[in-house]
């Protein structure tokens, strides 16, 4: 499972620095002892979205909060196997020849130069780390933007063990490990990794066992983001957007019906344990520069793709319901068969198919297993997570620990809430606004802070929200948030457009307190990490107009639908968070406060960020995307900044 370059360094405190990088969403992440102390995205730093760089200032980043040096790890984990990925892609490309030799002719100097000596890079960037000033430089927490220089080197980076896990091993690693589960199911599916696509495997105190996959190019995920892509949104970023769309499709229509009947009978054969065989005559994804054959497509569905940035009109939304409902069928299938084979009550899922919170909502309703955990950081970024922890648990064979209370999920959960980047403090953002001249008021409380925040939002105000630390993975859960009133039925119009800059159709996510999910939402477990599409419950729905069908698109999507309209999709469901005071207090404590000024205990939370940006990381990526939207006000830690009173700079 894993390729060394090293004998073991240290005895005793064992820590591994996990790495992904070269593909998209380049992370860091350090594990001491079993424990995930840090983790952070490169894109957070570079402000680049989905960053594939090498990522430095993430591992910086992680390795302060850590309070480590390089000299100190045991081990730095790489999350895949780079001369098995070299192999396929000779592979393919022979089996598909003469195709694809532009697109062969594009990769393989790439590859040659850098990619194949992987080794060899990934220590010459970590020496450009060790031998600044011959010490680490690290970001200090309270100023990240001045480098600090730390303790001198002990040891190495030559001299510690660089280890490669394979894709799909990081992937498992970072669902069943931080897992409440001793003892689990695993289902990893993504694009593709060296060859796998899709691996099932059983997870059992620290052993992992892989017990079947699905190898390229047969792949549940470039499947979807072949339509992704034919609907004119971006590949490895805009799959959610395609999942968004899915809900504007018409069920019942004839050309919705035309279309599952294609995709079933000309693009893929769904086998009845998941599996699925693409026809490759149709997708160009494995030796050509698209993802799909768009002349084939476009005589197939009567259309052409779309260009992005185009009208969205209802031939799209139809394709993407289409689409997502055949997805839901496959990871329904493969759900049985991981159940089949496994026997486990728990599941265990990772990979970036796994961020499809419908189909999660759907496998959680299914009732095939008791108990489903979903690795927040389900993508690649979470690979490095997985890469550490494989290395400590298989390659150092060390065990896991639980909590004393064995069915208590929330306190075995080993994510931290994914609250696991980091964070800046009241001294280091008074600075950093005095110098910009801001216009601010210092909340002396956090009690005054909470119910300040609650009033804003209730008054119909958009409040950022930037506290604590920055989370890990794709969503945000609180700490770097945009805050508004789900109860407002233009809320979602204005959040799209004047705030995000982004399409109108797409929906936005409620935040629960978890005591009080069953008064909103169909569902009785909690789901802290907003990765569950689920039902509106009946009593808090309202009936559509009777001119609904005649509609188009989006005037649908302004018919209010529930008494929380601007979370409740067009199918009256919701990708819900649940808060508990445990997780996260600050962002529980604000809801609170929201609940017992208005008596409803849901709130409107999206990221922090503009279309086209990653989430905020500093004060001041905050205080900027907070100016160039129209945000009525932005918190701070315990500064409150009021947008009506900032001066304009022409």
């Amino acid at each position: 499972m894993f390729d060394s370059s090293a004998p073991l360094g240290m005895k005793g405190r064992e820590a591994i620095l996990g790495i992904s990088a070269f593909y998209h969403d380049s992370a860091a992440c350090v594990v001491i002892d079993g424990e995930i102390v840090a983790a952070a995205q490169e894109e957070r730093f570079s402000r680049k979205k989905n960053d594939s760089s090498f990522p430095s200032t993430a591992i910086e980043s992680v390795l302060t909060f850590s309070g480590l040096a390089l000299s100190d790890l045991t081990a730095i984990a790489f999350y895949e196997k780079p001369y098995i990925k070299f192999e396929r892609l000779l592979e393919t490309y022979h089996s598909f020849a003469p195709n694809g030799l532009k697109s062969y002719l594009e990769a393989m100097p790439l590859w040659i130069k850098e990619k194949l000596f992987m080794k060899k890079m990934i220590r010459e960037e970590l020496e450009e780390l060790e031998d600044s000033s011959d010490s680490l430089r690290v970001f200090n927490l309270d100023n990240p933007l001045n480098p600090s220089l730390i303790r001198g080197n002990l040891r190495k980076v030559k001299d510690i063990p660089l280890l490669f896990p394979e894709h799909h091993l990081s992937h498992a690693a970072s669902a069943f490990y931080p897992s409440p589960f001793e003892e689990s199911a695993i289902l990893t599916i993504d694009g593709v990794g060296e060859w796998a696509t899709s691996t099932i495997c059983h997870g059992k105190g620290n052993e992992i066992e892989m017990l079947k996959e699905l190898e390229f190019p047969h792949s549940i995920g470039l499947l979807y983001s072949a339509f992704t892509y034919y609907c004119g949104f971006k590949v490895n970023d805009g799959e959610y957007k395609l999942m968004g769309l899915a809900p504007y499709g018409e069920p019942d229509s004839q050309q919705t019906k035309k279309f599952f009947d294609i995709i079933y009978n000309e693009l893929v054969d769904v086998r009845e344990d998941g599996s699925i065989l693409l026809n490759m005559d149709y997708f160009d994804y494995a030796t050509g520069l698209t993802m799909t054959n768009n002349k084939k497509w476009e005589k197939l569905f009567g259309f052409p793709p779309r260009q992005p940035e185009s009208k969205l009109t209802q031939d799209y939304a139809n394709l993407a319901y289409a689409n997502q409902k055949i997805t839901e069928d496959i990871l329904l299938r493969l759900a049985k068969t991981t159940k089949d084979l496994t026997g486990s009550k728990n599941l265990a899922m990772a990979g970036g198919v796994a961020l499809n919170s419908v189909a999660n909502g759907l496998i959680y309703k299914s009732g095939l297993f008791e108990q489903l955990w979903i690795q927040p950081a389900a993508g690649d970024a979470g690979g490095a997570l997985g890469a550490a922890l494989a290395a400590y648990h298989i390659y150092l064979e060390k065990p896991r620990f639980f909590g004393s209370a064995q069915n208590d999920i929330k306190e075995k959960d080993k994510m931290k809430a994914s609250l696991l980047g980091p964070y800046y403090s009241n001294e280091f953002i008074k600075s950093m606004l005095d110098a910009l001249n801001v216009q601010y008021h210092f909340i002396e409380t956090d009690e005054e802070l909470y119910e300040k925040a609650a009033s804003l939002i209730a008054e119909g105000n958009v409040l950022g929200w930037f506290r604590g630390r920055m989370e890990y993975g794709p969503r945000a859960l609180g700490n770097r948030s945009i805050l508004a009133d789900a109860r407002n039925k233009e809320m979602q119009m204005k959040l799209n457009l004047k705030i995000k800059f982004r399409e109108g159709f797409r929906p936005f996510a409620p935040s629960v307190l978890e005591e009080k999910t069953q008064e909103y939402f169909d569902i009785d477990v909690s789901s802290p990490y907003m990765l569950m599409v689920v039902p509106v419950i009946e009593q808090k729905r309202y009936v559509r107009p009777v001119n609904y069908d005649s509609l188009d698109l989006m005037e649908k999507l302004y018919c209010s639908r529930s008494d929380i309209p601007a979370v409740t999709h067009l199918d009256y469901s919701a990708r819900i968070q649940t808060v508990s005071k445990e997780d996260n207090p600050d962002y529980y404590n604000v809801i609170n406060a929201f609940r017992k000024q208005t008596g409803c205990p849901v709130i409107i939370n999206t990221s922090f960020n503009v279309r086209g940006e990653p989430i905020v990381c500093t004060p001041i990526d905050a205080y900027k995307c907070f100016m160039k939207t129209e945000m009525d006000c932005l918190a701070l830690e315990n500064f409150m900044i009021y947008k009506e009173e900032q001066k304009v700079v022409s």
